[in-house]
């Protein structure tokens, strides 16, 4: 490519004889110069292929301003993001404050100073470039963010396990493209499953890193799967060292529905909800601390019967810190006093349910709109 080829291209709009040959003596051995006598031909050629880098439009035409023309060109997807110089006789903030609203980056006022003009043309396409470079760079990140998000979603279940006598409902819902949240199963046989539900500190690429070796820590537990504190240990070991600046928390329950038993483990985890008979709402805490940054950690397990329309919750924390435009959580009561009203004749149904009443109180109009991860794992005994 000759020097001539790398040129950037500035379209020179003005209706001037005079000006127009001012500004293209003081550009024309630096930029390739186009020029437009009107608005309707700047227009134009704002349009043809390659289009300018830059344009430096007089305020003062007749049939159409300078303004029109700038609202025009921000207004077309292919000629938006082409920086806009205004060319004025005019000092008046007023008028100033006009062109910046419809779109321009600057003025340059005449009599023109050849130094003025070559510095803030020089400097707007400079700003150009850069921006273009950041607008690739995020696009590839964002790519990037697509693929990791396709990545983390494939390490999650991809159907939820049929158990006999349980109705089981899962709700995934990251913040950003990957997050911190993971859950998974292990399914011994048709009448007991183990269930890991765990929360990454922080969030983005990092935390979801750190939930993928989640993945891989539970497979190497499945032998102890009806042993909750044994598995959180195993998981515990498997990640201390790995990382310095996060933690993660964790809840991992093993149901028996030969024996009717569930037995319970937590790190640092908000408590297994369990509600469904007389004894109304239980909040069953069995912490020991979070995984991955004490060696020395122990965890100890709480084994429950189970019985008929018993119902359990395991979720992560942004359920209860989900927060109103005011700046007020959902809160453990208000969430307490939800799960002992609810009324659903599924998981499925109370998983949604929940989800709704936490849109509500955010107003944020859908789950998705939430500013946390959530996870929710919702069980229902069904026994005959």
């Amino acid at each position: 490519m000759n020097q001539i080829d790398q040129k950037k291209t500035v379209l020179l709009v003005d209706d001037a004889p005079a000006n127009i040959q001012i500004v293209n003596a003081i550009l024309k051995d630096i930029y390739k110069i186009r020029v437009a006598t009107s608005g309707a031909k700047a227009l134009e050629l704002a349009k043809a292929t390659p289009p300018p880098d830059l344009i430096l439009l007089d305020v003062m035409m007749p049939e159409m301003d300078g303004y029109e023309v700038c609202r025009r060109l921000k207004l077309a997807p292919e000629t938006c993001d082409i920086p806009v110089i205004f060319l004025t006789g005019q000092t008046e903030v007023e008028e100033e404050t006009k062109g910046f609203d419809v779109g321009a980056v600057d003025y340059i006022h005449k009599p023109f100073s050849p130094a003025v003009v070559k510095a803030r043309v020089q400097t707007h396409l400079v700003l150009r470039g850069i921006r273009e470079q950041l607008s690739l760079q995020l696009l590839t990140i964002q790519k990037e963010l697509d693929t990791a998000r396709k990545i983390q979603l494939s390490i999650l279940p991809a159907t939820i396990p049929k158990i006999e006598g349980l109705d089981i409902a899962a709700r995934y819902i990251p913040m950003t493209s990957v997050a911190g949240d993971f859950y998974d199963f292990i399914v011994v046989d048709e009448k007991r499953i183990g269930i890991l539900v765990a929360d990454v500190s922080g969030h983005g690429m990092p935390a979801a890193l750190i939930a993928s070796m989640l993945k891989i820590a539970l497979s190497s537990e499945v032998s102890h799967a009806s042993d909750p504190a044994r598995v959180l240990l195993g998981l515990n070991q498997a990640l201390c060292g790995k990382f310095e600046h996060h933690f993660v928390t964790a809840a991992y329950l093993f149901i028996d529905m030969q024996n009717r038993t569930l037995t319970y483990s937590g790190a640092g985890h908000p408590p297994l909800l369990l509600w469904g008979g007389p004894e109304g709402l239980r909040s069953i805490e069995e912490n020991g601390l979070f995984l991955g940054k004490f060696s020395f950690a122990t965890y100890s397990s709480r084994e429950l019967p189970l019985k008929a329309g018993d119902r359990i919750l395991l979720y992560t924390d942004g359920i209860p810190e989900t927060a109103n435009p005011a700046g007020v959580e959902f809160g453990t009561e208000r969430f307490k006093q939800f799960l002992e009203t609810e009324d659903s004749t599924s998981a499925d149904y109370f998983a949604d349910h929940l989800l709704e009443e936490l849109s509500r109180w955010s107003a944020r109009g859908s789950p998705e709109d939430l500013d946390d991860d959530m996870t929710i794992v919702a069980i229902q005994v069904r026994i005959d």
